[in-house]
Formats: C-alpha cells, structure tokens, sequence
C-alpha cells in the first residue's frame, strides 16, 4: 500500500512570540534586533529535526498572519480591537523571520484578509480531500475545531512541541467536554476575550460545554432557552442570543479560502546548505553555522550575537550608568486598582494578560515559608495602574464572620492555569521563585502550576547593581527598597495591612479592600521595574549574565527546594544531647580557667574576665566601651598559648553547631514532607555565589569531624543513595587560567597535586609542613592576604609571611600581575568581572579612609575568581536536569548546593548512569561561553548519607 502524504502546518506567529520572550535582547552585527530570529530559527530546526527522526511530514510549509485587519473586523469592528500593537524591537524582525523561514527553503504562507488560522483551515481541508494527512504545529484552541477524520480516513491532528504532546480527538474532548465539530459552539457561548469575541455574559467554559452536550448543539441550545428554568442562564441565552450567534461566525474557520500556493509546492526535500549558512551568517549565528557543517563557523570564531541597543537610539549601545530615558509613568494610584470576585471579571483580566504578551504576577499567603504556605491570592499586573487582586482564600477574623464572595479557588487556578503556564506571554516576578514553590503547591491535584517564561526583577536588580548601595544606585534588591529608590514610591508596609505582635492577623483576615490594595500594588509595582530593568541589561552589559545564567536558574531552584531532604531526627537529637554535654563540660574548664562563673555567651562578660579580671594583653575597647572578644582575638590569644581562649573558641563552635544545626534541623523537618527544605537565595552574596537561610547550610564545617557528624544526619530515603559531586580546587584552576599561569596549569593538566606543586615551587621540597604551609598561601593569596593576615596562620613573623609571598609572586607572576591589572581596573571603573560578565562592584575602592580602601582592595582580588565560580555551578545546576532527563535518569533529584558542591538523591541502581552524566556537565559547565584552559576536576562520591558520600 502506498504510503500517504503528511502535511505539517507550522503556526509561525505562536513560534514568534515564543522565541522572543524566550530568548534575550541581541543584536546581529548589524545592530539589528535579532533575539527572536535566532530562538524563531532554532525552534523551527528542532522541530524539523525532531520530525525527520520521528519519520514524520512529506510536506511542510509555515503559515503566518498578514499585518492588516480580516474580514472578520468587516462583520463585527471591535474584533481583536484590545490586542496592543508588536513590542518595538520585534517589529523590525518580522520580516527577518519570513527570510529564516524560506532560508530552510520552507514556503510563508500569508495572504491579506485572512488570519492564519484560515489559511491553515483551508489548506488542511484541501490536503484532507486529497486523502493526505495533516498535522497542525500549534497548541491554539481555535484550530482543535478542525481534528478528525475524514471519509476517506485523511485525518487532522496537532502537535503541541512545547509539550511534546499530540492532540487529537480524546485530548479535545478531554479539553472542551465534546467533539471537535462542537468546539466551534462551545467557543460561541463563552466567548473569547483575547480576541474580543463577546460570547454570552456570565457563561463560562462549564456552563458552555453542559449546554452544548445536553442539546447538541448552539441553536438548539439558544432554541431551549425560554423553556429553562427562571434564573440568570436563560435570560442571558434569550437576550444574547444575538451575540452568539456572531461569535460563532466569529469562531469558525473559512475552510474554503484560495491556496496562495498549490499543495505540491510544499514538498520537502533536503535542505539546501548555501542558502541557509548565508542567513546564519549574515546574522552572526554561529553556533547554529556549526551545526550545519557549511565550512563556516570554527570553533574558534566567536559569536557575533551581542547584547541588544536601545532599539529606538541610532548611537552605540549607551555606556555603564547612562540609561535611555522612558516615558514617564503616571504615579502609583490604588484607586485604580480591581478585585476580581467573578468568573467573569477574571477571564477579562486573564484576556488583557493574554494581550498584553507580558504580566506581572504575585501571590499572597498565609506563612512565609512557600512549602508550607497556603494561597491566599494571586494579583496581576499588565500595565501602570493596570492591576487587580484575585482573593481566594480570605475569612473573616473568627469562626462567625462570613467570608467575602471569592471566586473558588480550584476554579480560579484552573483559569488562570494556561496564563501562567503559556509560552507566548512573559510573566515577571519578584523573587519569583517563592511564587513558583507556592503555584505548584495550591494546584497540586492537577499536576501543578509551573509557571514559565519568567523574568524576575530581584535577579536582575542583582545582576545590575550588586554592591553599589554606597553610590546611592544599588542596595538591597526586596521590592520596598526598589521601589523606593528606582521609582520614587513607597510602598505600602506588610505592617500596616497585617499588623505586628499580638494584634498581628494573617492576610487571609484582612479586608479585600485593603489586600486589593497592598496586593495589587505589589504586581504594578514589579511591572514598572521590569519596565526599567529591562531596558538597562542590555545598555549595562548585564543581559548576558542574567540571561544565560541567573534567569534560568530560579525555576531550577526553586524545585531544588520543593525536593527538600531528609534528615535523621534520632541522630540529630542524639547528637544534640552530645553537643550539650560537651558544652556544659567547658563551661566548666572555662569558668574554672577564669576563677568564677560568668555568662560566656556575653561579649561583655568575657572581655571583662579576659582582660580585666586576667590582665591579658591585646584588649580592645570599640565605641561601646566594651571590649572586643571576636574571633580574631581569640586566636591571637590561643597562638600566644592562652587555654582559655581555645576554649572559648571551641565552646561558641559547639553551642553555634547545637542551635543552627541539631536543634534547628529537627525543628525545620517538614510535617507536609517529612524534609527538610532550606531556602536559597539568589542574591545573597555581591559575588553572585548562592546562600541559603532556614536553615543555612552552607556554613557547615567540611572537614572537620565535628562537621562530618552533622552531615551524617543527611540521609536517602529508603532503597536510595545520596550523591555528592564537589568541583576540586576549583578556584585554584580558575587562577591558573584566569591570571595564565603555565606552572600550575600544567600541574592540573598532569593530575599533579597542587599544593604539592607549589611547595616544590616555594620550598624546594615537599613534606607535610611544607604542603600544608602551600595550600594555605594558594588560597590566601587569592583573597588578597596582606603578610600580617598570613603571619598568624603559618606561625611566622610578619617579615617571614612577606618573604613567602615575594617568592610566591617569584615563582608565578601571574598571580601578581593579575591582581595589579584587577586593582587597576576596579580602580577605574568600580566594579570587576567574571569571565561570564557578573560585575561586582566596589564604590569604596579609592576611599580615603585605608581600611575601607583595603577591605574593597582584598575583596576585589578574589570577585572574579569567585564569582566565576558560582557562575559555572550555576551553569551546571541550570543544565543537570535536561542532561538527566535526555539520558532517562529524570527522576534523579537535585536536592542541595553548598559552595562548590552538588548534592543529588537517586535510586540505588542508577549511580553509575548518573555519576557519568552529573560528572560530564559539571566538567563542560563553562562551555562555550568561557573556554577554560585548565581542566575543570569533579570529585564525586556516593553514599547512605551526606557525609558517607564525601
């Protein structure tokens, strides 16, 4: 039997605004905004890869809407009339999309008075009467009105790719209530306010299919009507009718339109090399060059994408600081605000988000903590003043107060569902990730929200002005504060919608008028920072950071928290009772030492006994007038032989382990999980390093037995096993590189152990003391130690500590040019770079004031090395999952980072697939955006617990 021909027709304007939130603003070396062309070019690449693997179309064409109105503004003019014009930089590449397309030598299909869907209608009828197959590339509810099967046994499917789902008759029905062919009246009844089809008041989409399915169809249900029961629905039905009546001419697709172009003409052959290396080329699409093996493109050429220019100025990008003015925005007016309280009014907002193509979004609960929250609310935002709040769990203040009329909240989240999870709108968070752990909770029972694409205004507040708080520019990165400072505007105080201390109430007790209020402001107040932030990544050279390496980092997060891990409440608690006795015995040895009690906890009560009551030299009195007991001054007082010192510092390391950790890890464990979930944050650290607070894990002693106990707490779960993958002396290697030293990257190159190395270099001759005197100063070197910081950790004078650092500069130049040229350049500019573009800044760096000046110099030496670090685990993190996923391991868990180490929780019997893939990513996390001249080493261990996986 003949094999039957298979159309495949591409929806190119859903692959448009796909791309275009998806990817970053470039530019080609043109100037030319180009961002969507590339994700528009790779998208269609994939699917023709994915379909040639899949032995899927004979024929293929793309289908794209004509700018213009359709003949459907002719039958009712408010058709479409609240869609917003393109943004401004993707209306230049429009027609560069079009070229892309026949660059593949793939036919554009667009004819003027027709929508895409039509021509895609008519074109499927056409392939269908010819007995060939036809699937529909798109995920548009419209064209599920064209699914089935002919007489002849040609059918009509679609593919879903973001999903990689098709769609055919069983998915619609699953979708609608009914069949294909009833779509259309469905759609009729509810309306559709993105395309501003009205549909009938007050009917929403279940309502609308259990009339359709209870009489067959629109007429015969607009036909019943005035034999329903009194109420609301039959006067709607009656008095609308009308209005149904054109929307479903407004909803049916003309089936019958003139082909632009016969179906023979979209026959698929191979695709011509030349025609498309020129377009990539042209373009500055490299990678993609690469891919086609055209002999264009080697790997030593770089890209020629750049971060965009301000689309609207003929002058080069604008220098670090100097940001193109926008238009003004009209101020913060809460007045303006709605609270959505009806199905109604929310598919409205939902219809304006849809739109818009961009909204902000918030969500209100009732805890802090996201795992444990409930959803109390969620607020949109799609323009200044443009917001509304969504209550859906608020009561009143005790059991006889009635609630205020909310919208049920599984109803809600349903509807807003396709919004947040849609491809073609851009939704916009602050800390983002929270709201995220929180969507995914409330609709669990139906697989969950995951909410995406997603930009978030405190990562790219971070990643513009992390650490210039003392210019006035940067701070803190919390949505109060940028507000304030980036927008002239207070915002409303938590403290003063839910009170404080004992008259404290939940916001799930708050008036609606007052949450509309705070809520609503909140997602105005994200819109019109993304607004500004937006515009200065590309002007600041920040987009390449952001986008390639924070912006995707906190969906990622985010499930890492949601995965929490388990820990052993019995050793916890065992190991606690330990600490405790241990403590109260040098409570003991310590009071014994000083001669009488007293509280050791008390900086107060401690400098007095040291060095009043003790006569010890070196005390210290600050501004307080008490003396200063910190850590430094403890070890001073211990290298000088003083007992009560050491025991001082091993008391506080014990008492700090027993409440940050065996106390508080029991009282973290989850009673909805039984795990413990720890909460990242993404701006924590000015290098760019992740931190993580109740609890914090990240301050856990590594190597010290003490240490090791508290990471034995750690377990698999039952049938398990904990993996730990540790990045090896990663900022070594980076130094290596990053200052081009040749000894030590041939050490690594050779497998060598460094510090052995170094000690040869230093020493002349390695032993225990002199590899343990080398990886002190190779570490401390790097964070810009000065001979009286390394004096007291090597146990030598000062002028021996400068001897050490000279032949250390000696032996590796390097080094020490590299941290002249860093100095110099921070010196110039305020702010240092990672190899991936993070720039941390320092405003104090040519202070007069020399402590504040050195303590800028010192961090400055080390920013780079550190922060590209963090930017290559990050990548890494980014890249785990898909890389898991790709090779079948996708239901390994990526539970804990902890500063160059990953943690991971993975059935017993798949530890040697995924040891292979973790260890590959982490080694090639750099690529292609830094070519690391020294080989990145992972260390990677496996075990019941953390601490037997190290």
């Amino acid at each position: 039997m003949e094999k039957r021909s298979h159309l495949y027709l591409v929806d190119g304007s859903a692959y448009i605004f796909r791309a275009y939130h998806r990817l970053p603003p470039l530019t080609n070396p043109q100037g030319v905004p180009v961002g969507a062309v590339f994700g528009y070019t790779t998208m269609l690449w994939k699917l023709a890869e994915d379909l040639h693997k899949a032995d899927g179309p004979t024929h293929l064409a793309v289908i794209l809407d004509k700018a213009g109105k359709s003949f459907r503004n002719d039958i009712y003019p408010e058709y479409k009339a609240n869609r917003p014009p393109a943004p401004e930089d993707l209306v230049p590449q429009f027609p560069l999309i079009r070229d892309a397309t026949r660059a593949f030598s793939l036919p554009v299909i667009e004819e003027g008075g027709l929508e895409a869907d039509d021509l895609i209608a008519s074109y499927a009828r056409a392939a269908q009467a010819q007995g060939w197959d036809v699937t529909i590339v798109s995920s548009d509810k419209d064209l599920m009105q064209l699914i089935g099967v002919a007489q002849n046994g040609a059918r009509v499917d679609m593919l879903d790719t973001m999903k990689n789902a098709r769609i055919f008759i069983p998915e619609v029905a699953d979708k609608f209530g009914v069949t294909p062919d009833r779509v259309g009246d469905v759609l009729a009844l509810m309306g559709d306010a993105v395309d501003n089809v009205p549909g009938i008041r007050g009917i929403g989409p279940k309502t609308a299919t259990k009339l359709i399915v209870e009489h067959g169809d629109l007429e015969s249900a607009l036909a019943a009507a005035p034999a329903m029961k009194a109420g609301k629905l039959r006067e709607s039905l009656i008095e609308q009718a009308e209005m149904a009546r054109l929307s479903r001419v407004l909803v049916a697709l003309k089936e019958d339109a003139p082909l632009p172009l016969p179906l023979e003409a979209f026959a698929l052959g191979e695709i011509p090399k030349e025609p498309l290396a020129d377009f990539l080329s042209e373009h500055g699409f490299t990678s993609l060059l690469k891919r086609l093996d055209a002999g264009r493109g080697s790997p030593e050429r770089p890209t020629q994408l750049h971060p965009a220019k301000p689309v609207n100025a003929s002058a080069p990008a604008a220098t670090t600081g100097s940001i193109t003015p926008l238009a003004p925005m009209p101020p913060i007016d809460h007045g303006a605000y709605a609270c959505v309280q009806t199905l109604e009014a929310l598919d409205a907002w939902i219809a304006r988000a849809f739109a818009a193509r961009v909204v902000a979004f918030d969500t209100e609960t009732s805890a802090l903590d996201a795992i444990g929250a409930d959803l109390v609310g969620v607020s949109l935002a799609v323009g200044p003043n443009q917001a509304c709040y969504i209550p859906l769990g608020h009561h009143g203040s005790d059991m006889f107060d009635e609630a205020p009329q909310q919208i049920d909240r599984a109803e809600a989240l349903a509807r807003l569902k396709p919004l947040l999870e849609s491809d073609a709108v851009l939704k916009i968070g602050q800390n983002a990730k929270y709201d995220l752990n929180v969507l995914a909770r409330a609709y669990k029972d139906f697989g969950g929200i995951a909410v995406s694409p997603i930009d978030d205004t405190m990562v790219m507040s971070f990643d513009l002005d992390a650490g210039r708080g003392d210019e006035g520019i940067g701070g803190g990165h919390g949505m109060d504060e940028l507000a304030q400072r980036h927008l002239g505007h207070a915002c409303i105080p938590f403290k003063e919608v839910c009170g404080t201390g004992k008259k404290a109430i939940s916001f799930a007790q708050v008036p609606l008028d007052r949450a509309t209020a705070y809520a609503a402001e909140d997602a105005d107040v994200t819109w019109r920072l993304h607004r500004l932030f937006k515009l200065r990544l590309p002007q600041e050279g920040a987009t390449r950071i952001y986008e390639r390496v924070d912006r995707p980092l906190v969906a990622c997060v985010a499930q890492m928290e949601r995965h929490g891990i388990k820990v052993d409440r019995e050793r916890l608690a065992g190991l606690s009772a330990q600490f405790a006795e241990a403590i109260a015995s040098l409570e003991g040895e310590i009071h014994a030492l000083a001669g009488e009690p007293f509280t050791i906890g008390s900086p107060k009560q401690l400098g007095e006994v040291l060095f009043d009551k003790m006569g010890l030299k070196g005390g210290k009195k600050g501004k307080s007038g008490q003396y200063s007991t910190d850590v430094s001054v403890l070890e001073k007082l211990e290298a000088e032989g003083v007992p009560i010192a050491r025991k001082v510092l091993e008391w506080r390391q014990l008492a700090k382990l027993r409440s940050t950790y065996t106390e508080a890890l029991q009282a973290a464990i989850s009673p909805i999980t039984g795990r413990v979930h720890t909460s990242y944050s993404l701006v924590g650290a000015q290098t760019g390093r992740l931190s993580s607070t109740e609890p914090n894990l990240q301050n856990i002693p590594i190597r010290t037995p003490i240490g090791r106990q508290i990471r034995d707490c750690f377990v698999a779960e039952e049938g398990h096993v904990l993996l730990a993958a540790d990045y090896s002396q990663i900022e070594l290697r980076l130094a290596a590189h990053m200052a081009d030293v040749p000894a030590l990257r041939a050490a690594f190159a050779a497998g060598e152990d460094i510090h052995a190395a170094t000690a040869q270099e230093l020493f002349g001759e390695v032993n225990r003391e002199t590899r343990g005197r080398a990886k002190t100063i190779n570490f401390a070197i790097l964070y810009g130690i000065s001979r009286w910081g390394l004096a007291p950790r090597l146990g030598v004078t000062a002028e021996e500590a400068q001897a050490m650092i000279d032949t250390y500069f000696a032996r590796f130049p390097g080094i020490q040019r590299y941290i002249h040229e860093t100095l110099d350049g921070v010196r110039e500019k305020s702010y240092s770079e990672t190899l991936f573009g993070r720039k941390c800044w320092f405003p104090r760096i040519n202070s007069k004031t020399q402590a504040e000046r050195q303590g800028s110099e010192r961090a400055a030496i080390n920013a780079p090395i550190q922060g590209t670090c963090a930017d290559i685990i990050k990548r890494a993190m980014v890249r785990m999952m898909p890389a898991l996923q790709a090779a079948g391991l996708g239901h390994v868990r990526m539970l804990l980072q902890v500063h160059d180490e990953l943690v991971f929780e993975l059935p017993e019997g798949d530890v040697e697939a995924a040891r292979k893939v973790i260890g590959e990513v982490m080694a090639q996390a750099a690529m292609p955006l830094a070519d690391i001249s020294v080989p990145l080493g992972v260390e990677i261990g496996v075990g019941a617990s953390w601490g037997a996986a190290h």
